[in-house]
């Protein structure tokens, strides 16, 4: 039950919402109207709306903040030509809803089902969120019991099947597939702090003449003269930092890294690069460094458990007639209907 649990106490995030509306949106619905019909289940309406109102009550209060704009504002935002932010939101909504139906009608050949303590788990947890809000938010949420309920059961049956649909992957990876290289380096920046302490940018003769620094740098570095860069750097008033790559790598910069790559020693020192930011200077510390390595091969691991998933994902809903009603759908409305999270006390678990 622990990981059910957890699913439960971020159930319980959402579990009191604050609804607003812009005038004239009207908030009733045929919660029993079809959605979707994936094979022979048809997703409702009450249940779509449910789920896509926790996903966005959890975007309105925890990002649009942090974007700087209002949960409207964020919505009715143009992403490509004739797309707004919401737009993209729903489709990705709608499809995701749509695979925990397949995930759902492929439990069995997991020998995945429901217990009789993950059911009453989800009956407290969807009497608690009924408790928590008031009959108009649940109206604007189709936040009713049955709907709840539902949702619950799929995302349950989704967090279970996660792990059996990846098993089975090859998890050998060599040194020489995950190798990862590790540099310091130092940034000569183009930027300098003003008497208030803001950053700006430096002039032109000023660039210039970081520009030479780091050219002076760089050379007393290949010649050997100070093999400590981290002492050079100092007397040239900068930082060293450290980093771990491979050819693929885009930070700290890409044309750094691409520098470094071409290294064809442990110790050798890349010529200057320049950048809008300012001019890097690298030296290879290691072709193989052991941790960043080590570490790759998880990430390389994960990535073809995440590919077979995907896969399975992807030929399901190729094997499965999927019929999506958009007249129906367009009734979820981000933009018009606001939904952010009030904080809950309440523990949506089984324990008593």
């Amino acid at each position: 039950m622990g990981q059910f649990r957890k699913k439960l106490i971020i159930m319980a995030a959402a579990g009191a919402l604050a609804v607003s509306s812009l005038a004239g949106c009207s908030r009733s619905m045929d919660n029993d109207a079809v959605v979707a019909e994936v094979g022979k289940d048809k997703i409702t309406l009450g249940v779509a709306n449910f789920y896509a109102r926790m996903q966005q009550a959890q975007y309105e209060t925890y990002y649009a903040g942090m974007m700087g704009m209002t949960g409207e504002d964020m919505w009715k935002q143009e992403v490509e030509d004739g797309k707004t932010y919401e737009d993209g939101m729903k489709e990705s909504l709608l499809e995701a809803l749509e695979n925990m139906y397949l995930l759902n009608q492929h439990a069995a050949d997991y020998d995945i089902e429901l217990t009789d303590d993950d059911k009453k788990a989800i009956d407290k947890a969807a009497n608690l969120f009924v408790e928590d809000n008031t009959l108009e938010d649940k109206e604007a949420v189709s936040g009713y019991e049955k709907n709840v309920k539902k949702y619950l059961e799929l995302a349950t049956i989704q967090s279970r099947m996660d792990q059996p649909m990846k098993e089975g992957v090859d998890e050998e990876v060599s040194d020489e597939e995950a190798a990862q290289k590790s540099m310091q380096y130092v940034l000569f920046s183009y930027n300098k702090t003003d008497a208030d302490g803001n950053s700006e940018a430096m002039t032109d003769d000023e660039k210039a003449a970081q520009k030479q620094k780091a050219q002076e740098f760089a050379d007393s570095l290949k010649a050997g003269d100070n093999p400590d860069i981290g002492a050079l750097a100092q007397e040239a008033g900068q930082e060293v930092k450290t980093a771990t790559f491979d050819a693929d790598s885009t930070s700290p910069n890409a044309d750094l890294v691409k520098a470094a790559d071409a290294l064809e020693n442990e110790g050798d020192v890349t010529d200057i690069v320049d950048t809008d930011s300012g001019v890097y200077v690298a030296k290879v510390t290691s072709f193989l460094d052991r941790e960043a390595t080590d570490a790759k091969k998880e990430s390389i691991v994960e990535e073809r458990k995440q590919e077979q998933y995907d896969s399975l994902l992807k030929k399901w809903r190729e094997d499965t007639e999927i019929t999506e009603h958009k007249n129906v759908w367009k009734k979820v409305n981000f933009e018009k209907q606001g939904v952010t999270v009030k904080q809950s006390e309440d523990d949506y678990s089984d324990n008593e």
